[in-house]
Order: structure tokens, then C-alpha cells, then sequence
């Protein structure tokens, strides 16, 4: 059953568990908020997705699907779909591929965020695989917050993990791998503005190259 949560009680929470494993993490997750908890995953990997199912196979997976994804992203999402048997909803863009395409300026917030938003308008928390190591912007986030902008609990069960613990999980619980990983991708969002990554460079350097962005909006 749902609690309600003031910021008092957030913040406590979050300070609390902060050194905790993140399937523990998920465990509080689960237990204060039931169904009215959601997991967003992009399928850039299996990480979040195995973490969340050990605790509640039946949670509800959100992907969304921009229309700009690689084939090989919606591959990998029916794959690892169909291998958890995964409550999963696909939402969509309200708009037609050629209005803001991707890279347009306001692509992200139509095609990620308003998708998204109108999701999380149900639920009452959500749970991300956001880590502190991915951009500056995201260096201090708590295990748990209020997200203003959205008005719901964030849960990141993830943050304090490094790429190092992402890739030696993978290898350690034989998760399957995105196929683009083999060539050079490592974080992996829509086609147009994704790119390969040389050895020694930042993981995310291949997200909107030539450009000074480094998020799309859904955690800022």
C-alpha cells in the first residue's frame, strides 16, 4: 500500500539508505509504494531491470520509444522483454516522426519527456537508473527525492555505482548485452544523435556529439 511521504520523511529515507545495496533500495521502493511504482529503463543494458524483477517481477517497466531508437535498442528491448517476462509498457510520442525530428531543439521534450510525464501523472514514485558518475549535472543526486517538476518520489537505486559495477554485474550474472556494445557504443540513445566511443573516452562522450548537451530533460 502507498504512504504518503512528506519531504521530512524523503530526505530521512534517502539518508538511510544511502550505503544500502540497491536491490534494498528497491526493497523500500516496493514497500512504501506497490503499484503506484513504476521503473523507467532505456535497455542501454539489463542492470536496473534484473535488480528490479529479483524484488517484483511483476513491476511495471516503462520504455520509451521515440521513433529514432537503433533497430538493434528495439531488438534488445523485445529480447530482454520477453527473456523477464516483463510488465512493460511502451509509450510513445504524440507527435508525427517528421514533427521535431531527432536533434531538433525540442525533440527530447516532446518525444521523452511529455510521454513520460503524462505516465508519472499516475504513479506516485519512479525508479531510474541514474548514477552520480554520468554527468556533472547529475554528481549529487540523492537515493531518494521529491521531484518537483514532476511532482512524485524519485528512487535511484543506482546512483553510487560506477561503469565499473555496471559492467563487472553484467559479466558476473551473464546478462545479455546490448549488441552495440561489440561495436564501440556504450551509452546509447537515439540514432541520429548517438555515436561510437574511442577507448579512454568518457562513456557518454558519444551522446549529442558536436554539441554542448549532455541530458534530455527527463532527470533535470
Amino acid at each position: 500500500m502507498t504512504q504518503i511521504m512528506d519531504l521530512a520523511a524523503i530526505d530521512q529515507a534517502s539518508a538511510e539508505l544511502n550505503d544500502r545495496s540497491a536491490t534494498e533500495i528497491i526493497a523500500w521502493a516496493v514497500e512504501n509504494f506497490g503499484s503506484d511504482l513504476v521503473m523507467a529503463a532505456s535497455f542501454q543494458d539489463a542492470v536496473l531491470i534484473d535488480l528490479c524483477v529479483k524484488v517484483d517481477p511483476r513491476m511495471l517497466t516503462i520504455f520509451l520509444d521515440t521513433h529514432f531508437h537503433f533497430p538493434e535498442t528495439l531488438a534488445y528491448m523485445r529480447r530482454i522483454r520477453d527473456l523477464y517476462d516483463l510488465n512493460l509498457a511502451i509509450l510513445e510520442p504524440e507527435i508525427a516522426d517528421d514533427v521535431s525530428p531527432c536533434g531538433a531543439p525540442d525533440c527530447c521534450a516532446l518525444r521523452k519527456v511529455a510521454p513520460l510525464n503524462k505516465m508519472l501523472e499516475t504513479k506516485a514514485a519512479w525508479i531510474t537508473g541514474l548514477k552520480r558518475i554520468d554527468t556533472p549535472e547529475r554528481a549529487n543526486a540523492p537515493v531518494v527525492s521529491w521531484d518537483a517538476e514532476k511532482a512524485i518520489v524519485k528512487i535511484n537505486p543506482m546512483a553510487a555505482w560506477t561503469d565499473d559495477d555496471v559492467d563487472n554485474y553484467v559479466k558476473e550474472h551473464g546478462l545479455p548485452r546490448h549488441p552495440l556494445n561489440y561495436v564501440g557504443y556504450i551509452s546509447i540513445g537515439c540514432a541520429p544523435t548517438t555515436r561510437p566511443v574511442a577507448p579512454g573516452e568518457d562513456p557518454r562522450a558519444g551522446r549529442w556529439p558536436d554539441s554542448d548537451k549532455t541530458e534530455c530533460g527527463l532527470h533535470i
